[in-house]
């Protein structure tokens, strides 16, 4: 089974932008843009993937990537 790998940091990076002022500007806590910027969320619904897309200024695609367990492959 893959999985899905949340690219956030990456995102954040590209903008220069801190885990404090991504909060700010979403109205997400810290506590839960960090569990879902180190992949520890279960899940993400799409308001929040708007918003983020929104302020990041992206697509959902820069944020969520699938990556196939290639171990299966072989």
């Amino acid at each position: 089974m893959g999985a899905i790998i949340v690219n956030l940091d990456v995102m954040m990076a590209k903008r220069k932008m801190s885990l404090n002022e991504l909060s700010e500007r979403v109205g997400i806590s810290l506590s839960n843009l960090s569990i879902l910027k180190t992949g520890k969320a279960k899940a993400i619904r799409f308001s929040t993937l708007e918003i983020l897309c929104e302020v990041l200024d992206c697509q959902p695609g820069d944020i969520l990537e699938f990556e196939k367990d290639i171990s299966k492959d072989k």
